[in-house]
């Protein structure tokens, strides 16, 4: 059983059908990367992430084409919509009245209070929640100047300052983000947080860099907050697809075991036993089952040492060696086959279990 600490009991939003928060699963979004101007080429990308598992879209609005461009965005996608605000006050009016699900602003860059009191009444007026989110690049002016540089601490009063801003304006559907570069830097500023207010917390490394270093980076920073109860949704932001920033965070929470989602793979490391290609199989078997939503787990391994040991516990699996594949079940052998057929065989073994 987990031994993780006990989820953090935050107030319940919702963000179009999506509930977060009060217990519910961590919701795993993303964000486009195309120019949300272009419709198409933006509905096509969210439909890719939304076959990969993504729960939550978001997307930039630089200008007012972009927010215009929401409305018919909306009309033909399922996911709940975020639109990303910055600066102009106006496009998250706009957005909001395209019938985005949410909106993302960090008031610090948003402008004086009355254009804060604009957003906030459409959003009251339209039942959208708002995301606060501070980052280390955005600091309000004052307290760059208070804190002299970036710190966990300075992250955290913008935030509250920023919800009792909110809370003054009788404005409650918050959801708060404090991200930062660093990794010690957004561990802490969640920490504090977590134990300052109850509004979901929206998690993650921002600017984590290209997948091979943004996906350790990512790992360590919200799988130390997850397991330690804090974080409602998360985004894996990283320097490429946006499709694996959807893979990468279910693959984080299924490594918490706080979620079960498509197909685990267990592979073992190779050593000097194996005389297979444990790699190139196992990177074959994630290649095509992709489809399969439903939690399995696969075990590969180069050896009997490891096959029915190690990966007992696997719903199907291969071992292989001297030109055998052997194929097993929970444990047990089903099938053996010639090493050129392995793949296909467990690909066989694993549709059949797959519910349709």
């Amino acid at each position: 059983m987990p031994t993780l600490k006990k989820r953090n009991n935050t107030n319940l939003i919702r963000i179009g059908k999506i509930e977060i928060g009060d217990g519910n699963p961590v919701a795993v979004q993303s964000m486009t990367k195309t120019d949300t101007s272009d419709v198409a080429a933006t509905v096509a990308q969210i439909n890719l992430l939304e076959k990969a598992g993504c729960q939550i879209i978001r997307c930039a609005v630089p200008d007012e084409k972009a927010a215009y461009a929401l409305g018919e965005i909306k009309k033909q996608i399922n996911l709940p919509l975020v639109a990303d605000i910055h600066f102009n006050h106006r496009l998250a009016i706009i957005a909001a009245k395209m019938g985005v699900d949410k909106l993302r602003i960090n008031p610090g860059n948003i402008g004086d209070i009355e254009k804060v009191k604009a957003v906030v009444a459409v959003a009251k007026e339209r039942g959208i929640p708002i995301r606060i989110g501070v980052n280390s690049g955005s600091l309000e002016k004052e307290i760059r100047q208070k804190y002299k540089h970036v710190t966990a601490e300075a992250l955290v009063e913008s935030a509250l300052n920023n919800v009792r801003t909110f809370e003054k304006l009788d404005f409650k559907d918050i959801v708060i983000s404090i991200k930062a570069t660093s990794v010690p830097m957004t561990i802490n500023a969640y920490r504090m947080i977590s134990k300052k207010v109850k509004y979901p917390l929206h998690i993650g490394i921002t600017e984590s860099g290209i997948p091979r270093i943004g996906m350790v980076r990512s790992a360590v920073g919200i799988g130390i907050l997850l397991s330690e109860g804090i974080g409602d949704t998360l985004r894996v932001s990283l320097t490429g697809d946006p499709v694996e920033e959807v893979r990468v965070g279910y693959e984080i929470l299924k490594s918490l075991e706080l979620a079960e989602h498509g197909i685990t793979v267990i592979s073992c490391p190779t050593c000097g036993r194996c005389d297979i290609d444990v790699e190139k199989i196992a990177s074959e078997i994630v290649e095509n089952t992709t489809h399969i939503k439903q939690p399995i787990k696969v075990a590969i391994m180069g050896c009997e040492v490891n096959g029915f040991g190690e990966a007992a516990d696997a719903d199907v699996g291969l071992a292989g060696g001297n030109g055998i594949g052997v194929i097993f079940r929970e444990g047990k052998i089903v099938r053996q086959v010639p090493e050129a057929e392995m793949v296909e065989a467990l690909l066989d073994e694993i549709e059949s279990i797959a519910i349709r």
